[in-house]
């Protein structure tokens, strides 16, 4: 797992997670438009990332095609353990239990989470 990805990095991630190789260009284009990144931005961001080793390129002429490196599915499981060691000591009881409290589950919630319990456990 590469170094902690920026929040700014997570869009850009999301972009090539949905759609790779893309280059630049494509990447910027694909960007949510409330961002408002310009193209040097996202090129800056495609810096880091590389950098970090979470993305890699590849030359397509004159220009650079990126992918992900991580797959979508260990980035979450990474920073879903980074959230729970660092707010919760390691353990998901008190996550759960937080979550359950302040969120005020619906019964509809309650039975799935009662429901992948009961597949877990078999």
């Amino acid at each position: 797992m590469p170094e902690r990805i920026s929040d700014a990095e997570h869009v850009v991630m999301e972009v090539l997670w949905d759609e790779s190789p893309l280059t630049a260009q494509e990447v910027v284009e694909r960007v949510p438009e409330d961002r408002a990144w310009s193209a040097n931005t996202v090129k800056t961001l495609l810096g880091r990332l590389l950098a970090k080793e979470a993305v890699a390129h590849e030359e397509d002429g004159r220009r650079y095609r990126y992918r992900p490196l991580v797959a979508r599915e260990d980035y979450v499981v990474g920073e879903s353990q980074r959230l729970i060691d660092r707010l919760f000591g390691g353990s998901l009881t008190p996550l759960v239990a937080h979550l359950a409290r302040r969120d005020q589950l619906s019964n509809r919630e309650i039975e799935e989470i009662e429901s992948l319990l009961k597949e877990l456990k078999q």
